[in-house]
């Protein structure tokens, strides 16, 4: 009873106070995204590749990385779980970037990339750890929201689509330091505009810190 109480009270600060969430980000999701304009979000490269329309930031333009610069956990993500509300159009492609940090141009050489692609020409489609682990398959259609999630949990990450697992991938104990900064460690998290081509939605941007 006495926990049950506890975590109605917690449930209800978190609620009423955002910042109760943010600094017990364990107890729950926080919101990454207003939903209205892009505080928090620091764009690179071509910044006006993203803007924000009807609630959901809206990816269209040249190459760019929109990367999480905010206060939740000093946007510094070890263990976690991420989730966005994802619409795809045709030829699309697109990204979401876990363990990454803030660079001025090029594809981020920091983290791994969880692919965003239904029918793009890239064969490696929505829910690959991008050149780690890859998708053949499509799960979901453009042009239709959907969940995808990734958890990363020490050499671990997992990608849901819709609640469920399409991706588990264990990155070996073995990988060598010289093949770069595509490693497991933690970062920021971050959006890619793929191509002048790609017109990606995402909106719903919540992300839950887990124990170390």
């Amino acid at each position: 009873m006495k926990k049950t109480l506890l975590l109605q009270i917690a449930l209800l600060l978190s609620s009423l106070y955002p910042a109760f969430s943010q600094t017990n980000p364990a107890k729950g999701w926080v919101s990454l995204f207003d939903g209205k304009t892009l505080t928090g979000w620091k764009a690179a490269e071509n910044p006006g590749t993203f803007s924000v329309q009807d609630g959901a930031i809206v990816v269209a333009g040249p190459r760019a990385h929109l990367f999480y610069e905010g206060p939740v956990n000093n946007h510094n993500f070890k263990n976690f779980e991420w989730k966005a509300q994802v619409k795809t159009t045709a030829g699309s492609n697109s990204g979401m970037f876990i363990h990454t940090a803030y660079q001025e141009t090029g594809w981020p050489g920091k983290g791994y990339e969880i692919q965003v692609n239904q029918t793009h020409t890239d064969w490696r489609k929505t829910g690959s750890v991008y050149g780690k682990q890859d998708v053949k398959e499509t799960f979901v259609k453009d042009d239709e929201w959907y969940t995808e999630q990734i958890i990363v949990k020490g050499n671990q990450v997992t990608v849901l689509i819709n609640d469920k697992v399409i991706n588990s991938y264990t990155e070996p104990d073995t990988i060598s330091q010289g093949t770069g900064t595509q490693k497991l460690s933690s970062g920021t998290i971050a959006l890619q505009g793929h191509d002048p081509k790609s017109k990606v939605y995402f909106k719903d941007i919540q992300v839950r810190v887990l124990p170390d």
